[in-house]
C-alpha cells in the first residue's frame, strides 16, 4: 500500500508539472525573410478586394491550435466590427500599418467584460498599426452623466506585443486582463480607470492622454487601476520614457487590487496630475500593500512632494525588478515575434 501511494503521489507530481509546462505559452513558428517572417499572409479589403471583407471572418479562417505565424493584413478604412481572437488561434500578427489609417470601432456598453470592441484571448499576438475605439462614451448623443464601462481592447492572451497602436475610449478603454504585454510606441486616452486590470505590461514610449472633458463635471478622474491582488501575482503596469498629457486633472491610479503595482519611471508628466498622485480606492489597507513608485520623470505633473505618503521610494536595486525587461521577457519570446522595428 505505501509503494502504491508513493507511486500515486509521483504521478501526481508529475502531472502537475506537465500541466504547468503545457499552460505556458509556447512561441510561435518564424518564416521566410524580414520584415514580415510569418507562414503566410491573407487580406482583409472592405470593398472586396482581398481575400476576406471583414476581420473577423479572417480570424475564423485561421487554422486552430496554429504554431507558425500567420499574417493578416488590413487594408486602410474603418471597420465596424466587434473582434473576438479565440484562446484556439495563436500566433496571429493582425497588421493595420497606420493607425491614421485604419481602425476597428464598435460601442457596445453593457458591462466590462462584454463591452469590448476588440478582445484577444490567444497567446502570441501582435497588433501594429491600428486604432482600437468604443465610441459609445464618445458620441456626443451620449449624456455626460450617463457614460459607462466601454473597453475599446481586452488582452487576456499571454506573450502579446502592441506596436504603433492607438485605443480611444472614456471608462475602461485599454483592458490589460491576464499575461504579459508590451506596448510600444502607442496611444491610450481616456478618464476613468481607462488602463486597467491585472496583466504583466510594459508601457515603452507611449502617449497617455486624459480626456476629463467627457466626464460630468466633478467627477474624478483615473489614469490607472492595476489588479494585483496578492503579493504573489506577478502583474504590475510599468511605464517607461512615455508622455502624460491631455486636458483635466487625473489621479495616477487607484488600487483595485491589494497588491496594485505601478511604476513609472523617466517619463514626462504635463500639469494633468493630481498633486496627491495615488488612491487606495475602496480600502485603506491598500495603502500598505500597493507599489506605486515614481524615478527620474521630469514635468509640472512630476512633482512628487505632495504625494500620498504611502507612495514607495524604491531602491535602484528594485526598480530593476520592474524597468528591466526581464518583468515580461525573461524567457525571450520578444525575440520570437515576426517584426524586427520594435527596441527589447
Amino acid at each position: 500500500m505505501q509503494a502504491f501511494r508513493s507511486s500515486l503521489f509521483l504521478l501526481i507530481i508529475a502531472l502537475a508539472f506537465c500541466c504547468f509546462v503545457c499552460s505556458k505559452a509556447q512561441d510561435c513558428q518564424l518564416f521566410g525573410s524580414l520584415p514580415n517572417k510569418v507562414a503566410y499572409t491573407i487580406t482583409v479589403d472592405k470593398p472586396g478586394r482581398g481575400n476576406f471583407t471583414t476581420i473577423q471572418k479572417a480570424i475564423d479562417s485561421l487554422p486552430v491550435k496554429s504554431n507558425k505565424w500567420i499574417r493578416i493584413q488590413l487594408a486602410p478604412g474603418k471597420y465596424r466590427e466587434k473582434i473576438n481572437l479565440p484562446v484556439n488561434k495563436p500566433c496571429v500578427f493582425l497588421d493595420g500599418g497606420d493607425k491614421s489609417l485604419t481602425s476597428i470601432e464598435w460601442d457596445d456598453h453593457v458591462d466590462t467584460s462584454s463591452s469590448s470592441t476588440f478582445s484577444s484571448f490567444a497567446d502570441n499576438v501582435v497588433l501594429k498599426g491600428i486604432t482600437f475605439k468604443n465610441t459609445y462614451n464618445l458620441e456626443a448623443s451620449t449624456p455626460r452623466n450617463t457614460w459607462k464601462q466601454a473597453v475599446a481592447a481586452r488582452i487576456r492572451g499571454d506573450k502579446t506585443l502592441i506596436y504603433q497602436c492607438a485605443f480611444y475610449g472614456v471608462q475602461d478603454t485599454f483592458w490589460s486582463d491576464k499575461g504579459r504585454h508590451y506596448i510600444v510606441d502607442s496611444y491610450i486616452e481616456g478618464s476613468l480607470d481607462f488602463i486597467f486590470g491585472g496583466g504583466q505590461s510594459v508601457y515603452k514610449d507611449c502617449t497617455v492622454s486624459i480626456n476629463v472633458g467627457e466626464l460630468a463635471p466633478g467627477t474624478e478622474a483615473f489614469i490607472t487601476a492595476q489588479k494585483r491582488e496578492w503579493a504573489t501575482d506577478t502583474g504590475g503596469f510599468v511605464f517607461k520614457n512615455s508622455n502624460f498629457t491631455g486636458k483635466g486633472k487625473a489621479w495616477l491610479g487607484r488600487a483595485w487590487g491589494a497588491f496594485a503595482t505601478v511604476i513609472i519611471v523617466d517619463s514626462h508628466m504635463d500639469d494633468i496630475i493630481v498633486p496627491a498622485g495615488w488612491h487606495a480606492w475602496n480600502s485603506a489597507a491598500n495603502a500598505k500593500d500597493t507599489t506605486y513608485a515614481e524615478s527620474n520623470n521630469k514635468g509640472p505633473g512630476a512633482d512628487t512632494s505632495k504625494r500620498v505618503t504611502w507612495e514607495k521610494n524604491l531602491t535602484a536595486a528594485q526598480l530593476s525588478k520592474f524597468t528591466d525587461m526581464s518583468f515580461i521577457n525573461s524567457d525571450k519570446w520578444l525575440a520570437s515575434v515576426p517584426i524586427s522595428s520594435i527596441s527589447v
